[in-house]
């Protein structure tokens, strides 16, 4: 058995393991039936989906259909540059607001790929800002402070 495709090969098995551990911890809830769902109900079976989709990847990335790739060298730099945006992101939101620490987030984040541009981050900036206002502020009534704190 030889693996193909090392990228696939590693997700699948990281898909499985955490729909494994998630599965797992969901067990401890109450699971209830399909017509009255238990709180452990819904990330069971989405630990157990998960699991089947990893098995899939799994299995498929030592197809000989498959393409051969290997997993790129780990870049430290750009965890390190994603994680320091997201945290930049939850110094900024009580003082510039959800909209503006949503733009750094993006901006910030998308500055150490080599496939983003200025234009396609604002795209995607904006996209994920409208999504996230329909979603958090509308849907599920969260309140945020969507302005800096100057402009009220």
């Amino acid at each position: 058995m030889k693996i193909r495709n090392q990228r696939d090969f590693g997700a699948g098995v990281m898909y499985i393991v955490l729909g494994i551990f998630f599965s797992s911890i969901a067990t401890q809830y109450r699971m209830g039936t399909t017509a009255q769902m238990g709180p452990g109900y819904f990330p069971f079976w989405l630990g157990a989906l998960l699991s089947l989709i990893g098995l899939i990847l799994t299995f498929s990335s030592i197809s000989k259909k498959t393409n051969a790739e290997k997993i790129p060298k780990f870049d430290v730099k750009i965890v390190l540059w994603i994680t320091g945006s997201i945290l930049l992101y939850a110094v900024l939101l009580p003082t510039l607001g959800f909209i503006f620490a949503i733009f750094v987030l993006v901006f910030v984040s998308s500055s150490v790929s080599h496939e983003f541009g200025w234009k396609g981050t604002l795209v995607n900036a904006t996209v994920l800002v409208i999504f996230t206002y329909l979603a958090f502020v509308v849907g599920l009534s969260l309140t945020f402070p969507l302005w800096p704190i100057f402009i009220h």
